[in-house]
């Protein structure tokens, strides 16, 4: 069986989770759903920076995200927004985010960096639109170490 074959569709769900995590964050933020802002039951003031700010970008960009349209740009977003997070907020308290509360904004960072690299994957509205405009994706098959002792050969 060849496993090279589930790595769209594991993209796709990967950037389609991330998106929606993203997404409950801003909506708790904004809206005081889910247990409001960090678990307080309450919505961030609105305007205040910069934690009214970081939840629109984490309910507008986090359904980009999620439905997969504009996605590079908004996984870049939204990766930027939780290196601010991270750095400003976090790391002045210590270094590893293990001891500096930094973890979920240290993951969510790396992971919307990924996805801003790897694309949405094929089930994603980008894909939807591109097929709809006749542009074929290009998919690049990962390259290992026999293959390129072929290429060369």
């Amino acid at each position: 069986m060849k496993i090279d074959r589930f790595s769209g569709p594991v993209l796709s769900l990967f950037r389609a989770v991330t998106g929606l995590l993203f997404l409950f964050h801003g909506l708790a933020s904004i809206f005081g759903v889910f247990g409001g802002n960090r678990g307080t039951g309450q919505a961030v003031e609105f305007g205040a920076w910069p934690g009214w700010w970081a939840a629109l970008i984490q309910l507008v960009f986090g359904a980009l995200v999620l439905t997969g349209l504009l996605t590079r740009l908004s996984a870049l977003v939204c990766s930027g927004s939780m290196a601010y997070a991270y750095f400003v907020v976090h790391q002045p308290e210590h270094l590893l985010p293990l001891l500096n509360g930094g973890e979920l904004a240290a993951l969510f960072c790396w992971s919307f960096l990924l996805v801003a690299v790897l694309g949405p994957g094929p089930w994603a509205l980008d894909a939807l639109l591109r097929r709809d405009r006749g542009e074929v994706a290009v998919a690049h098959p990962p390259v290992v170490a026999t293959q390129v002792g072929a290429e060369r050969a």
